[in-house]
């Protein structure tokens, strides 16, 4: 299988060819190649499928096998495959995922694509959109147990689920002990994506991520997306926030008059291969 790995943030994947030729078994190569011991090394599997719908479709796997309905990270390399890899000439495109079509606006230089905004749509706030066990017609500051210890979560759907909680020490957080206690907790029936974010100031905060199926990884984009709405709703920044991740920052807007978010950021190769599976 030849294969393209890239990173966004340091959030990498293996991404795939698949305009031409379906993988098959594609949740059991996911598991092979994201093993950074005896495989390629990745947070996950990507494949870049024609779609009907859209320009392309990504169709994405986490490191465990179990199939992700949309990655902000992976889909900002998407786009720059499909133009540095001679796929589509165009600078806006549109990519369908199971959490709905993006669309992607592309900042090339010399022919290579250097930066990616996308319009991440709507922020879910129901809680059977999203989806999360609650009253109400949203999730804001709201008590959750965890393992006998009461946090504040403000949960967000952006295409995948995730709660958001704000603490005071975001570097020191022993996010290998609390994150799966999140991920698993009764109350999110398809598990969650949890991020522990530290307000800097009005227009800046600090984030982790435990990432359902893969564990803390470097960076993840709709975990920023959900930081930064979470941000705004509890009424902590302004409605443009720069959030800093282990990877490096992402620059996030919600237009709250069209009810979008924005993302914008880099997306890089790292190598080409092939593997025997």
């Amino acid at each position: 299988m030849q294969f393209t790995k890239m990173q966004g943030l340091g959030n990498d994947y293996v991404y795939v060819d698949c305009t031409k030729k379906k993988l098959e078994n594609a949740s059991e190569v996911a598991v092979k190649v994201s093993d950074r011991h005896f495989g390629i090394g990745s947070d996950g599997l990507i494949l870049i499928n024609a779609s009907s719908v859209a320009d392309f479709e990504m169709e994405m796997y986490n490191a465990d096998g179990s199939r992700g309905e949309m990655c902000g990270n992976g889909i900002r390399c998407v786009a720059k495959y499909v133009y540095d890899y001679g796929l589509t000439d165009q600078t806006h495109i549109s990519v369908e995922t199971l959490g709905g079509i993006k669309y992607l606006d592309l900042t090339v230089e010399e022919g290579r694509v250097r930066q990616v905004r996308v319009d991440m749509g709507r922020p879910m706030l129901c809680p059977a959109e999203i989806p999360v066990i609650a009253n109400g017609e949203s999730v804001i500051d709201m008590p959750i147990e965890v393992d006998g210890t009461e946090y504040r979560m403000t949960a967000v759907g952006m295409g995948n689920p995730h709660t958001v909680v704000f603490v005071e020490d975001v570097d020191g957080l022993e996010i290998e002990q609390i994150g799966p206690k999140f991920e698993h907790h009764p109350c999110f029936p398809n598990r969650v994506n949890t991020e522990f974010v530290k307000v800097l100031d009005r227009n800046t905060v600090k984030m982790r991520v435990w990432e359902r199926g893969s564990g803390e990884t470097l960076a993840c984009g709709t975990g920023a997306c959900a930081v930064a709405v979470a941000c705004i709703l509890n009424g902590l920044t302004e409605n443009k926030v720069i959030v800093q991740l282990l990877g490096g920052d992402l620059l996030i807007e919600w237009d709250r008059e069209a009810d979008k978010v924005y993302m914008t950021g880099p997306a890089e190769v790292v190598f080409d291969g092939e593997i025997e599976l």
